[in-house]
């Protein structure tokens, strides 16, 4: 099938889904006994995170690959090899071009997909995968544009079909156990959160599979793995890029888009120095890189404000030497824990004015999900949150039902980016946060993260 052809069914399908079942958001048809079979998976993207998923989803029973979608051999032998390896048969293999991933999706056999490919393909893979009625897990973050989260919430409407945004770090321990924290009011009234993505990449941004890691200068066409695309957007974008690690767990436990919503936000970036200097260290002050000019700030910083009166401080730092960080901070009228030193401070059970050891609480309050299913969660990689989150996709896609991280989310957690450009570019001026629910966040019902299944 070639790609006009691909095209002209999606429309057909699009016009036939949408006809009666736009407004019904929660709407969902598929499976007719979907505990009863085995889920039919696909893979659009095997590169080191689609591969990441891929061996997790080979330790379930429960689970057939069906097919897989890669642009780029090498990855595509890997994945046949982790595969072959586990006795599973030989998927249907795709990605003759840049748009043959449609062609997969035409396949009756498969009922769910997970997307794991460069930024700029999310958004417009995972409506793909939409309009053609199969349950759609999308990495992060899932959109770049403005035009892109409405289509993602637009696509999930129009169509009944579920989209979960595979934001791992909701899953991690500690995140959970806190999240635990504050379902049973140790922190009090929530009143302001703090968290963000704080990771050297510079290695990772320049990387050509042959000189040794770290000391690299090369990107883009000479680059390997997320060299080749993800430091394009560091030259070209002035912008929180990659928010959801941060913000995706503090967004659950405000219940945003669930009795809670973003209203507004306000971007400040530092001048860009640190990619610049990395290049001239490694690579000398004569080398053609050095001449460009990165448009993204060493350090964003986003203020966001929720219509519940919290607000939410958002850090962006990837491009200068540190230590790895989430920076998170929970703050109620109660008190605080901060993941930085790993402490916490209540007021009436701490020493005053002095910080205790959250290691005792984090074990207290460990999440049900965690001590139910922490051994199986071991290896998975990230620490063992990669495990909970593919296991939250593949039970909600067995079932069809909304995801614990669904479309709405997707799209106002990848929003930052727009605004903080936006914002940016404005001096730091306030942006409007869209409502993605057009008002349904007042009477949405926060998930219930604290049930022992998925």
């Amino acid at each position: 099938m070639n790609h006009q052809e691909s095209r002209r069914n999606f429309i057909k399908k699009t016009a036939i889904a949408g006809a009666g079942i736009s407004v019904l958001p929660k709407f969902t048809f598929g499976l007719a006994s979907p505990l009863e079979k085995k889920l039919n998976l696909a893979f659009i993207g095997v590169g080191l995170r689609g591969t990441n998923h891929l061996l997790n989803v080979l330790n379930r029973d429960d689970v057939t690959i069906t097919a897989i979608c890669d642009i780029d051999d090498r990855r595509i032998k890997i994945a046949l090899n982790h595969i072959d390896k586990k006795g599973q048969p030989k998927p249907k293999i795709y990605g003759k071009n840049d748009y043959d991933y449609r062609n997969l999706l035409e396949l009756k056999e498969v009922d769910a997909v997970i997307i794991s490919t460069p930024w700029l393909w999310h958004t417009r893979m995972a409506k793909d995968a939409m309009l053609a009625g199969k349950y759609t897990g999308v990495e992060v973050s899932a959109a770049n544009t403005m035009e892109e989260c409405w289509d993602l919430v637009n696509t999930h409407e129009q169509t009944g079909t579920h989209l979960m945004i595979l934001e791992n770090v909701n899953y991690r321990r500690d995140v959970m156990a806190v999240l635990n924290m504050v379902k049973q009011n140790v922190f009090g009234e929530l009143v302001h959160f703090r968290g963000g993505y704080q990771h050297d990449l510079r290695g990772v941004k320049f990387n050509d599979g042959k000189t040794p890691y770290g000391v690299g200068v090369e990107f883009g066409a000479k680059g390997l793995s997320e060299a080749a695309w993800r430091t394009q957007h560091s030259l070209l974008r002035n912008a929180d890029v990659y928010p959801t690690h941060g913000l995706g767990p503090l967004a659950v436990m405000d219940n945003i888009n669930r009795g809670n919503r973003f209203t507004s936000l306000s971007s400040n970036a530092t001048k860009s120095t640190g990619l610049h200097n990395y290049i001239v260290k490694h690579g000398g002050k004569d080398h053609p890189n050095a001449k460009l000019k990165f448009k993204l700030g060493d350090i964003v910083t986003s203020t966001i404000e929720t219509a519940n009166g919290e607000t939410i401080i958002l850090t962006h730092d990837t491009n200068l030497p540190r230590p790895y960080s989430l920076g998170f901070r929970v703050q109620g009228a109660n008190g605080l824990w901060e993941v930085d030193g790993n402490r916490i401070y209540i007021e009436g059970v701490s020493k005053p004015h002095h910080w205790d050891d959250a290691t005792e609480w984090l074990q207290k309050y460990d999440h049900p999900l965690w001590k139910k299913y922490g051994k199986h969660a071991e290896g998975a990689g990230h620490g063992g949150m990669d495990f909970f989150v593919l296991n939250a996709f593949v039970e909600s896609a067995k079932r069809n039902i909304e995801p614990p991280l669904d479309a709405y989310d997707a799209a106002a957690w990848s929003a930052v980016t727009p605004l903080s450009e936006l914002s940016i570019e404005n001096n730091g001026e306030p942006q409007d946060f869209p409502d993605f629910t057009r008002g349904l966040w007042i009477k949405r019902k926060p998930y219930n993260w604290m049930k022992d299944t998925y």
